[in-house]
């Protein structure tokens, strides 16, 4: 048993029988009345965002969460083939699970994977990664000046805004939490 104190962004609560991921958090102590803890929790397995409230202090079920480093193999169909860097066992997760992760992860990349006994819970990227453009529109001259974006095409698939001096070929930084556009990398 844990306290609302405990509470932090990753923390896997146990609700009523159900896994609940804490997204956000804040303690309140509002100038009348008690303190309270306002968060927004997603659902492990359904992906359903919901706003919660909890009195400060008052006692919390958390549940027991594995986080642990895998490589990203392969896609195979639908799912999703990592690796346990230290044992080499490879692991299949369902591409539900992958969410939007899958728009940002490249062959070989590390992921971070939850784990509640063997069920996999999420896949957690680095804040960023790099990704190189495959394709969008050539810039115009005269754009340079302007602060106008243009789509592109990165090397997953996955469609971004990137300002409009970029070109195919160009390695950008992208936000894996956003997909927004963070800046080239030489």
């Amino acid at each position: 048993m844990a306290s609302t104190n405990d509470i932090k962004n990753g923390t896997v609560l146990d609700i009523d029988g159900q896994l609940w991921n804490v997204i956000e958090f804040q303690h309140v102590k509002p100038g009348k009345g008690g303190a309270f803890v306002r968060t927004k929790i997603k659902n492990v397995r359904t992906g359903k965002l919901v706003d919660r409230t909890f009195n400060a202090g008052a006692k919390i079920e958390t549940a027991n969460v594995d986080r642990r480093d895998f490589q990203y193999l392969y896609k195979d169909g639908d799912d999703y083939v990592f690796m346990d860097t230290t044992d080499y066992d490879q692991i299949t997760i369902p591409g539900a699970i992958v969410g939007d992760a899958a728009n940002f992860m490249l062959e070989q990349q590390m992921a971070t994977i939850a784990l509640t006994g063997d069920e996999p819970l999420y896949v957690e990227l680095p804040a960023s990664v790099t990704l190189e453009i495959t394709y969008t529109e050539p810039g115009l001259q005269g754009d340079r000046s302007t602060g106008g974006t243009k789509p592109a095409t990165v090397e997953t698939g996955y469609e971004i805004q990137v300002p409009l001096f970029l070109e195919i070929g160009t390695k950008v930084k992208v936000d894996t939490r956003t997909g927004d556009y963070l800046g080239r990398v030489n």
